[in-house]
């Protein structure tokens, strides 16, 4: 399963969601999922240096 279809997945998961604690825990899925894929798209643009910095 790709990043993209995690998200997916989360967004409709969300959508269906009616108990509130079930809905915050996607939530944090969901962010941080968009995180991660922030990070590997900026790492393959080069905007940022995917090597720890010590």
């Amino acid at each position: 399963m790709t990043i993209e279809q995690h998200i997916e997945e989360l967004r409709l998961e969300l959508k269906s969601a009616w108990d509130v604690a079930e809905r915050r825990q996607i939530e944090t899925e969901l962010q941080l999922a968009e995180a991660d894929l922030a990070v590997m798209l900026a790492e393959q643009e080069g905007a940022v240096d995917a090597e720890p910095p010590f």
